[in-house]
């Protein structure tokens, strides 16, 4: 793995602010680390027909583009929930009873989504496969009617499966899933849930995690960040932290090719000379190395200083668009507008800078929906919704996931 982290100091009003990025990638020639996944798929009544064929296809993906030393599982959940396959080695048997076992999937009713996952985890928990950390990969189109349904129920599940040691992913598909279980289930282990409008974009969706799996070099990656010279310092994405008296430690989970994994920490400062002492860690199959960080100090005007300042707008960007569109589905518009206006003040900050790494044109096109919306009334709003809260979540951990990647691969 490589470590970069760049700091740059900009005014606010009366006050100024430092910024810290930190970012670990790997290389690419860096050799992957086997996985080990149960596949969590929903196959209640809502996903008929072409939902469940597109999730069987992707599924069957999982499985061709797995190597042998990888070990795949299959939980099947409606209103009951089943370990269809339990974890399997993917050698040329291990495949053959994966695809058997997909071809005879149909639907049932109702969605036992907290069961599924508590079976999940039991099936990942009876099965030591030395060397590969324990994965769950959700798909679902809908929201839970069977057993546990609360979100304070699926907060705790999400913060036990990530003491367990257990990383979520997750896929929502189309407009029923509830996008805050979701986020409860993948946020703790540093993840974030990709949204899906409809079955036709489900292969490419699962393509982008399968390219982020199957290109995983490093796992259980954190930074610990010792500040000076600040008033206060906060963590701006969405990763889990950890604090003591002196510092801060943020977990950035796992790191995979071609996926760099940032963390961004603003604070007010105190002292001309402020700085931070950084010292990352990241468990590089089999031993967890240690790196202490250099702190390279930018200017605003230089092309890391703008990306610095263009990610800081860019997270406030995609927080005020979500917050437009939950105004917008309580009807509140007055609220949806002002909150529109601050993104786009974000977002033409960001232009302005033109900072490379942050998808312009994606934020164009969600303010431009968005924009139609608050000035029609109208919109499909829940789906739209789930959309800009998958965007939310995966701003906040860096996890866009770049599916010309996987398109490159295949």
């Amino acid at each position: 793995m490589q470590w970069t982290a760049w700091s740059v100091e900009t005014p606010r009003g009366d006050r100024k602010e430092g910024h810290v990025l930190i970012t670990g990638e790997a290389s690419a020639h860096e050799a992957r680390a086997p996985v080990m996944v149960n596949l969590v798929l929903d196959r209640s009544g809502s996903m008929k027909g072409a939902p469940l064929s597109a999730a069987l296809e992707a599924a069957q993906q999982l499985v061709e583009l797995s190597h042998p030393d990888d070990f795949l599982g299959l939980v099947l959940f409606d209103g009951l929930a089943e370990q269809r396959v339990p974890l399997t080695m993917m050698d040329a048997r291990g495949k053959r009873q994966m695809v058997e076992a997909l071809q005879g999937v149909q639907t049932g009713k109702g969605t036992a989504l907290h069961g599924a996952l508590e079976l999940a985890l039991k099936g990942l928990k009876r099965t030591l496969v030395p060397g590969r950390k324990p994965r769950m990969l959700l798909l679902t189109d809908g929201e839970p009617s069977v057993g546990p349904d609360t979100q304070a129920a699926f907060d705790e599940l999400g913060d036990r499966l990530a003491r367990e040691k257990v990383s979520v992913h997750a896929l929502g598909l189309a407009k029923h899933y509830v996008a805050e279980v979701l986020q409860a289930l993948t946020q703790p282990s540093g993840n974030a849930f990709d949204h899906v409008d409809g079955p036709e974009g489900l292969g490419e969706a699962m393509g982008g995690l399968m390219a982020s799996l199957y290109g995983q070099v490093a796992t259980e990656a954190s930074v610990r960040v010792q500040p000076s010279g600040f008033v206060a310092l906060t963590c701006r994405h969405s990763f889990p932290t950890n604090f003591d008296a002196e510092a801060l430690t943020v977990t950035l989970g796992d790191v995979s090719r071609g996926y760099a994994r940032r963390v961004l920490l603003t604070g007010a400062v105190s002292a001309p000379d402020w700085s931070v002492q950084l010292h990352a860690s990241a468990r590089e199959q089999p031993d967890v190395r240690h790196w202490k960080l250099d702190l390279e100090r930018v200017t605003p005007e230089s092309a890391r200083g703008k990306l610095i300042v263009g990610i800081s707008h860019e997270l406030e960007l995609v927080s005020e668009e979500t917050a437009a569109w939950l105004s917008l589905a309580r009807k509140d518009l007055e609220r949806a507008e002002q909150q529109l206006e601050a993104a786009e003040s974000h977002l033409r900050s960001v232009v302005s800078l033109s900072p490379e790494g942050i998808p312009v044109r994606r934020h164009l096109e969600r303010l431009g929906d968005l924009r139609l919306a608050v000035e029609r009334g109208e919109g499909d709003i829940p789906l739209l919704i789930r959309r800009a809260q998958s965007a939310h979540a995966g701003t906040h951990v860096s996890q866009v996931i770049p599916l010309q990647n996987y398109r490159q691969r295949r």
